[in-house]
């Protein structure tokens, strides 16, 4: 298992290349969110990933198990070796404070606050991601295919396992009964991993109705390619 507390998403922000020019007022309410996140250090994350061996995913990788064939989205199961399942969180002070803001009758605010932690999960994520990636260049393996409970090709039955397999209590991640992950601000990712596993080429966003006006979909998913992982935090 591995790891990581008290990662800076905010750093990671300041880092990233711009994502898009904000009209004025847009742009003063993600200011006033950035400024909060800030002074209330709202983007501290943390995440955990556990690289799990064929024989002990079997409760994902049953032919009655919660993953289906997707063409292209993951490796042929008898070419994997282990597969590796990582969770990430923003913990509950963001929402709490989305929640805050909203009782105070800000709303402009907590909605900019509220898509900037959706930002500041991606960054998370994509970090979680470099360091699995190089976890397994370490191992003679690479990752293939990128799969998240309700994904077409996952059910979302299968958060369950794979938040046991990704050991989420770590860092305090839970499910309620309607698998609903607490804090909000939480994501699970699971890859393929192997030796000379070939590429995919799915994207979950190919058949979004929401794909034409997103922001998000243009940022990369997936571990960077040709990172150096062994040099990121």
């Amino acid at each position: 298992m591995s790891v990581a507390r008290n990662v800076d998403t905010l750093a990671l922000l300041a880092a990233a290349p711009p994502r898009r020019a904000y009209a004025p007022a847009a742009a003063r309410l993600r200011a006033a969110a950035l400024e909060l996140a800030r002074e209330r250090r709202l983007g501290d994350g943390a995440f955990s990933f556990r690289f799990v061996p064929r024989a002990e995913a079997s409760g994902l990788l049953a032919a009655d198990g919660p993953l289906e064939p997707l063409a292209g989205a993951l490796p042929a199961i008898e070419r994997l070796a282990a597969i590796v399942c990582g969770v990430c969180t923003l913990g509950p002070a963001i929402s709490d404070c989305v929640g805050e803001l909203f009782a105070a009758r800000r709303p402009a605010v907590a909605v900019a606050l509220d898509e900037l932690g959706n930002e500041l999960l991606l960054l998370l994520g994509r970090r979680a991601e470099d360091r699995m990636l190089g976890a397994a260049r370490r191992r003679g393996w690479n990752l293939s295919g990128e799969l998240r409970a309700g994904d077409p090709g996952l059910r979302l039955d299968a958060q369950p396992e794979v938040l046991r397999l990704a050991d989420a209590a770590a860092i305090g991640v839970t499910l309620t009964p309607g698998l609903l992950m607490r804090p909000l601000k939480s994501s699970t990712v699971m890859f393929g991993a192997g030796r000379g596993l070939p590429d995919t080429r799915w994207s979950r966003c190919e058949h979004c109705r929401s794909r034409a006006r997103c922001t998000l979909h243009a940022w990369p998913t997936g571990p960077t390619p040709g990172a150096a992982p062994e040099a990121r935090a």
